[in-house]
């Protein structure tokens, strides 16, 4: 793994570890690698290793989450290779914070919302949804994506003001759900045929089986989107532009979609515009033109333009130990006094070393950028 200063385009550090690194999870505090049968959490603001946490269940994907509010930075991964169960990590503290039964399935993703208070989590069936409290572990909603066929979920993702949750699979529907709870204080509705039946319908659920009666009582998807192809992987995200609430899908194939959302009464969203990341600089509308004007290209194109911070190319040594034994604790770690500023070029100590956790002959590498995606790249 190594770890760049993006701006100035030099190396920080380099660690190497026994396996495969499966995934990358960090924050303005800590910095997860998670391998097949282990957990590292790093301190971001020297790098050291400040826990191991060994003997995870066998995860194959490197399915784990990392809460981006550096106040609490709680971590979560599968505790179980045969159950939903979820393992909640306190990554500042470094201990155990609790233990979730999510799901019956094998989990399939986890995601926290902005403010790391509420965890989604879906199975490998993909069928049901379910946010639940953190750090207390209760289940405060429960979505049906659907009944027909099981999916493979491959995104899923909060509104940065956790009104709303966002999920995709290897089907051509995304999904976007409303997190609202309805109280008894609305009124009295005039008495309809409709309104009866429904009312009957209700109450003959407390007579049915728990598992039918649960399945009834599921929340329904917000809004829906439509995709032009199924099965590819793909990723979304829930944004706010020029104060509009708009859905942006990226597919394995190179496109971004961006899609109109309406956060009042929902349904099949509207797609506005359509970009190629791959280069052809092509951009297709839909309607509204009420977006930013042509961006760049592609990413390439943007990295390789002449940044105007001029870089070093050499950097000073830096002595201090980053390591900690196997499985043990850094009794006496320093805990930064405030987030990471990644605008500040003495932010990160002026350090080139090289680390080896166990190494074995097969070294995996990974660049990390902590800086955020510039807005104008997308």
């Amino acid at each position: 793994m190594n770890v760049y200063h993006f701006k100035k385009g030099t190396e920080i550090c380099n660690y190497s570890y026994s396996s495969n690194i499966l995934s990358i999870r960090l924050n303005r505090q800590r910095l997860v690698v998670c391998l097949e049968e282990s957990i590292y959490i790093h301190n971001i603001k020297d790098m050291k290793l400040l826990k191991t946490i060994l003997d995870t269940p066998p995860n194959t994907t490197g399915l784990c989450a990392l809460s981006i509010n550096h106040a609490n930075s709680y971590l979560a991964y599968p505790g179980s290779a045969t159950s939903g169960e979820i393992a909640l990590y306190d990554g500042n503290t470094l201990k155990t914070a609790c233990t979730i039964p999510a799901h019956d399935g094998p989990l399939a993703a986890l995601a926290f919302n902005s403010t790391g208070s509420k965890l989604a989590s879906a199975s490998e069936k993909g069928t049901v949804i379910r946010v639940f409290s953190i750090p207390g572990g209760q289940k405060l909603y429960e979505f049906r994506r659907g009944m027909k066929r099981y999916v493979n979920i491959s995104s899923l993702v909060f509104s940065m003001d956790s009104q709303f949750l966002c999920a995709s699979s290897n089907t051509e529907t995304v999904h976007i759900f409303k997190l609202e709870h309805l109280t008894d204080s609305r009124p009295e509705e005039p008495p309809t045929w409709s309104g009866y039946m429904g009312k009957m319908f209700q109450a003959a659920t407390n007579y049915l089986p728990a598992q039918v009666s649960g399945m009834m009582n599921q929340d329904r998807a917000f809004a829906t989107v439509r995709l032009n192809v199924s099965g590819q992987r793909n990723i979304c995200a829930l944004s706010t532009i020029q104060k509009l609430p708009r859905l942006l899908v990226t597919t394995s194939d190179g496109h971004l979609y961006i899609y109109n959302l309406d956060p009042q009464d929902g349904g099949e969203c509207v797609l506005i515009k359509k970009h190629s990341l791959l280069g052809s600089g092509k951009m297709e509308e839909n309607k509204e033109n009420d977006l930013r004007p042509p961006l760049p290209q592609s990413y390439a194109a943007t990295v390789a333009r002449q940044s105007t911070v001029p870089s070093t190319s050499t950097m000073p040594g830096y002595s201090e130990d980053g390591g900690a034994l196997r499985g043990e604790v850094i009794p006496e770690h320093e805990f930064a006094t405030g987030p990471v500023c990644l605008d500040d070029e003495n932010e990160f100590p002026p350090c080139a070393t090289k680390r080896h956790l166990k190494t074995s002959k097969l070294v995996t590498k990974w660049n990390i950028h902590p800086q955020p995606m510039p807005r104008a790249w997308l």
